[in-house]
């Protein structure tokens, strides 16, 4: 049994969307001064963007996306039990891959990475702490969801087959 349910960790990752979208709004360098921003950049040796430094148009944007995110998610879960069940029982696994590939991208092909190269390309913007720091904390909340979830269907389903062996043994 877990200490805390997956629709309850999906409601606090929401209400945390939202409340980032707030300070990247107001003031995105509080992000990107973020001890574990600075931690997990410096021990993956990415570099620290200078956009987030101020507030500006890509990181208004960002925020917004930000607010959409927490709210759709927040609405999500007050949907029947069924749909919020299929929903995030989709939801979770692709979350994870596009997080594990945004992730694994950012390390991976760093300048001097495994795979990275000297070329600029297009895809440099996302070579950085924050999008590093961002993807591996959503990452492992959302591992942490998709391990409850799992575990809330075994207990359903072994309640289940309780109740249909209780109400056999009743014939």
């Amino acid at each position: 049994m877990a200490i805390f349910s997956a629709y309850t960790i999906i409601r606090a990752l929401a209400l945390f969307h939202v409340t980032l979208a707030v300070f990247v709004l107001r003031n995105p360098r509080i992000i990107a001064e973020q001890n574990i921003v600075f931690l997990l950049g410096e021990a993956m040796q990415l570099p620290t963007p200078r956009e987030f430094l101020k507030p500006s148009a890509a990181t208004g944007f960002i925020a917004v996306l930000l607010a959409f995110l927490g709210i759709s998610d927040l609405t999500a879960l007050s949907m029947s039990e069924e749909a919020v069940e299929a929903h995030w029982g989709t939801q979770t696994p692709v979350r994870l891959a596009f997080l594990f590939g945004l992730t694994g991208y950012a390390y991976a092909f760093k300048q001097g990475g495994v795979l990275g190269s000297t070329a600029r390309g297009a895809g440099d913007h996302l070579k950085n702490s924050v999008v590093f720091a961002f993807g591996f904390v959503e990452l492992t909340v959302w591992f942490w969801v998709f391990i409850t979830l799992r575990d809330e269907r075994r207990q359903r389903v072994i309640r289940l087959m309780e109740r249909r062996r209780a109400e056999q043994d009743m014939l």
